[in-house]
């Protein structure tokens, strides 16, 4: 049986999640792709890095905290490279601190905490990737 949800993502939503924990990148992976969404999963800033120069996401979920490069300096790098197309990114944490107003510095266009309200981040990404369209955008 084909699981349909009610709204389904776009065959071209494809979504990168950066995470160093395993368990942490499965959840958001399994959660994602019952929605419909293409996962791809790197484990560190560096994959991410490579992965979004090799063929750029829809959207990026973040890990703040990963050993050797964090996700402050992963969304710096992404948004300091003017060959790539603009990629919404959605910084995610388990700390207190970082604040999101440090996030949104280094050009992030959103924080989810720790422990993840699901709902809550398929609302977002649904209005990132579905905006809605209104009466003044049609033709």
């Amino acid at each position: 049986m084909i699981h349909s949800p009610t709204q389904a993502a776009s065959s071209a939503d494809r979504i990168l999640v950066v995470d160093d924990l395993p368990d942490n990148y499965v959840l958001l992976q399994t959660v994602l792709e019952s929605e419909g969404y293409q996962v791809e999963i790197a484990d560190n800033g560096a994959a991410a890095l490579a992965s979004v120069e090799s063929h750029p996401p829809d959207l990026i979920l973040l890990d703040v905290m990963m050993p050797e490069m964090n996700g402050f300096e992963v969304t710096r790098r992404i948004r300091q490279n003017t060959d790539l197309p603009f990629i919404p990114i959605l910084l995610v944490t388990g700390y207190s601190e970082p604040t999101p107003a440090e996030g949104f510095d280094v050009g992030a266009d959103g924080f989810i905490r720790k422990p993840i309200d699901f709902d809550y981040l398929l609302e977002r990404v649904r209005a990132i990737l579905q905006p809605q369209v209104t009466g003044d955008n049609c033709a």
